[in-house]
């Protein structure tokens, strides 16, 4: 995925933005960092219909990076965060879990305009991470881009190409402009990018095997993605590997916030198809040059490890009950969210924990935990599902189980949101002691 770069802002932030009398300095930055990162919330259009103005919107763009931004696993990473929107800000990190993580509505205050912030990041695990400012929706004045960030394994994959395909859902009026989630959609039309463009082209040669990391960048919206022809094998869900198994009728469900990585032997010129539970739409296509000389690849082997427990111990597991988004059940929009008020819940260090995640809403509603991956729960409640998640969605009156391992002390946000473009993003948080 390319961004814009804007040459002197790049060489501003990279001199040093970080000692400005301005900057804030959230943990030493010692002889271990091992990478950096420069970040810039800023003003950006996209060209979303043809024959008309670009369109506003804000982004969150890496201006250290001339293309993706790519880390390894362990990295200790300097981020310099210069915010040069009108509003406080600051970015959330989906997909990083562990003590290292900086959050903003867990006791620090997010970035004022025109300042800039310094913080060490550590990447824990391989996998995808999406920097974003979901949770300051309530602020934004115009719709805000989120970041891809790869945390590369430290150890070969084999695969030909590595490509990132960052689905987007706009709200766009007549004229062209487009508005924020959270906000009433009244008279726009929907339109999705991959990219940030509307018709996406990937190009490969035949019996290559690709690595497409797809990521729902979306607010509210559950999509389905499918390359037709193709089996499609998912490795990884929410960045954390999964044991390899083909996706049902090559089409990958997305929750909003939620990543996957897929594997596909390119064999023949195809489109990409999108779902957004209406209808069914091209995004792009996949065009394939040569002929199938290559033998056909062998099965893939499973992603590296991330050290995640191979077992979860569910009869000793601590359970709890948590009703998403219900009324005067602790949750609050962001703006007034603080931990003065009452945990959903609370464990010690090294207990499971199990958690029935009802959704009373008569829409489907999008869940996130932050702090842990955890396992989805089959439905007798004894065993789980071949894979790690951050990210779920509930459908109505339904009740999910999860688990996870509580292994990062500290206060940790969790989210709840109904797939209803207009609907507030509400978060509660908990506690590992």
């Amino acid at each position: 995925m390319t961004m814009r770069i804007s040459d002197p802002t790049r060489r501003e932030v990279l001199a040093g933005l970080g000692a400005s009398a301005a900057g804030l300095i959230v943990g030493g930055a010692g002889p271990s960092v091992t990478a950096q990162l420069a970040l810039q919330a800023r003003l950006a259009t996209l060209a979303l219909r043809s024959g008309q103005p670009a369109t506003p919107i804000w982004e969150l763009a890496a201006v250290s990076h001339l293309g993706d931004v790519r880390l390894k696993r362990f990295d200790r990473c300097e981020v310099v965060f210069r915010n040069d929107l009108p509003v406080p800000l600051a970015p959330v990190w989906y997909g990083l879990h562990g003590p290292a993580t900086s959050d903003p509505l867990r006791g620090r205050a997010p970035a004022a305009p025109a300042t800039t912030e310094i913080s060490n990041i550590s990447m824990p695990s391989a996998g995808i991470l999406l920097a974003d400012f979901r949770l300051f929706e309530g602020s934004l004045k115009q719709p805000a881009r989120p970041l891809p960030i790869i945390a590369a394994e430290t150890s070969h994959v084999a695969v030909d190409r590595d490509e990132i395909l960052l689905i987007e859902e706009w709200r766009l009026w007549p004229d062209g402009t487009a508005v924020p989630a959270g906000q009433d959609p009244k008279d726009t039309t929907p339109l999705y990018t991959v990219n940030g463009k509307t018709s996406f082209e990937l190009s490969a040669a035949a019996r290559e095997r690709l690595r497409l990391r797809f990521i729902n960048g979306s607010q509210r919206t559950v999509l389905a993605i499918k390359l037709e022809s193709h089996e499609v094998r998912v490795m990884a869900l929410d960045g954390q590997p999964a044991e390899p198994f083909p996706a049902r009728n090559g089409a990958l469900v997305l929750a909003p916030g939620a990543r996957a990585d897929a594997f596909v032997d390119a064999a023949a010129s195809a489109p990409f198809l999108l779902h957004d539970g209406k209808e069914a739409r091209q995004v792009g296509n996949l065009t394939i040059s040569g002929k199938l000389e290559r033998a056909p690849l062998s099965p893939p082997q499973p992603l590296p490890s991330n050290d995640l427990p191979e077992k979860l111990d569910l009869r000793g597991a601590l359970r709890f009950d948590v009703a998403l988004g219900a009324a005067d059940s602790g949750w609050a929009r962001p703006a007034t969210f603080s931990t003065a008020s009452a945990p959903a819940f609370r464990a010690k260090t090294g207990r499971t924990v199990v958690l029935a995640l009802q959704n009373p809403a008569p829409v489907t509603t999008v869940f996130h935990l932050h702090g842990h991956p955890f396992r989805l729960l089959d439905k007798l409640d004894d065993g789980w599902k071949p894979y790690w998640l951050d990210t779920l969605a509930i459908e109505p009156g339904q009740t999910q189980r999860i688990a996870f391992a509580a292994t990062s002390p500290g206060r940790w946000l969790i989210e709840s949101v109904v797939t209803d473009w207009a609907a507030p993003r509400l978060v509660r948080w908990y506690g590992v002691e």
